[in-house]
């Protein structure tokens, strides 16, 4: 089964491909990419995780889409209109690569705040990005066979962790670091 969830140990080749991924993003958009971020569990040194590459390309609006759309396309991303979450557009690899997802997010949007603030809270609490990698092991081990099934049995622990990430955000105060790429 191609399609399985399947959560592998920390990668240190994951940073290393998305610098890649990143400077070539950062190639093809220019000043389109407000940000270009490494997020998702590969993004957090030492998390089990899914071994893809997520990025998440921060622009400044979602229209004209043709901004972002048509570079991307050039470079061989393949475009997912029929995404269902209206907060991002969302990008494959062109086919035959390995697999990548590219979330563009509207810069400064709740969707793109969180997806960061998200990634550097588990950076900083290595006990919570253990809990999460019990979880998404237990939850591929029950779920593996229906991708969103299991992306939505995270949630309860996401949410979770997103009140800590929260209260840790308004103790520190939080604030993304320098774009990635």
């Amino acid at each position: 089964m191609a399609d399985r969830v399947i959560i592998v140990p920390y990668d240190e080749e994951w940073p290393k491909l998305f610098a890649e991924l990143g400077g070539g993003l950062r190639g093809v958009l220019g000043g389109v990419a407000v940000r270009i971020d490494h997020v998702g569990s590969t993004a957090v040194p030492g998390l089990a995780a899914k071994p893809i590459v997520d990025v998440q390309v921060s622009v400044a609006s979602f229209e004209p889409l043709d901004a972002y759309r048509v570079p991307l396309e050039r470079a061989g991303y393949i475009f997912r209109a029929g995404n269902p979450d209206r907060t991002k557009r969302y990008f494959r690899e062109p086919a035959g690569e390995r697999r990548t997802h590219i979330h563009v997010r509207r810069a400064g949007s709740w969707s793109e705040q969180s997806t960061l603030l998200f990634r550097d809270y588990l950076r900083t609490h290595p006990e919570d990005a253990a809990r999460y990698a019990l979880t998404k092991r237990a939850l591929a081990d029950s779920h593996g066979d229906d991708r969103v099934g299991y992306t939505d049995a995270k949630a309860p622990f996401i949410w979770d962790a997103m009140t800590r990430a929260d209260r840790w955000s308004q103790e520190t105060g939080w604030e993304p670091g320098p774009s990635d790429a």
